[in-house]
């Protein structure tokens, strides 16, 4: 019992693609965290105390470091391990590109999608226009995914599992046109992901933390 109360504790949304990602590169960094699911309508006292801004994800280690943003909480992930050199190790360069172009859609496409979500839902007549703001951003991807399987190489790459929950939503926001659309490279690199062993196990449904408080270890 010991052992697993010494684990860093991770504080995560299921269907956040901001804790998705998160949970994606802890999966990829094969160590153990203590995951406590929880609802943004009732987040527990603990997490809020380590991290007052109240969002997810949060990692706590166990010597009381705070981590609360999505993209070091991956850095910090894959630098405890990293088996498939995500990070490309023996390229700076290659690392920089990967951060520039995270901090790109993080805070251009992001916005472009969430005005894309909200002309779906509401039925607004500016649909087209929102998503053709986010094809500026897609485009670029099926560009760099028609000259390698993944974008930055053939193999994958912190990249790719930091774009992926985001491309994920924008993919179900018009199902039909995007099954339609002329971007074959990307549909075919998302559902690799989608089908995986590791996209299952990211997605598992756990019980939320608050609602009995038992611990559970994901990862690892």
């Amino acid at each position: 019992m010991n052992k697993i109360m010494d684990l860093p504790v991770l504080y995560s949304l299921r269907n956040c693609p901001f804790a998705m990602r998160a949970r994606i590169a802890i999966y990829k960094s094969q160590q153990a965290v203590l995951l406590r699911d929880l609802v943004l309508s009732d987040k527990p006292a603990e997490m809020l105390q380590a991290s007052p801004k109240g969002t997810v994800p949060v990692v706590v280690t166990p010597n009381g470091t705070v981590i609360e943003e999505s993209y070091e909480l991956m850095l910090w992930a894959l630098t405890q391990g990293d088996p498939d050199d995500l990070l490309f190790a023996d390229n700076d360069e290659v690392l920089d590109v990967m951060l520039t172009l995270i901090y790109q859609f993080d805070s251009e496409f992001k916005r472009c999608l969430e005005n894309y979500k909200c002309a779906k839902r509401y039925s607004e007549s500016n649909i087209v226009e929102c998503r053709q703001a986010c094809e500026t951003y897609i485009e670029q991807l099926e560009r760099l995914l028609s000259q390698h399987s993944y974008l930055m190489a053939d193999r994958e790459s912190l990249a790719d599992i930091a774009l992926l929950p985001f491309i994920r939503q924008f993919a179900r926001v018009e199902r039909q046109w995007y099954l339609q659309s002329p971007y074959p490279n990307l549909r075919a690199w998302l559902n690799r992901y989608l089908q995986s062993k590791m996209f299952s196990k990211v997605m598992t449904k756990h019980p939320l933390w608050l609602d009995n408080r038992e611990e559970v270890v994901f990862g690892g």
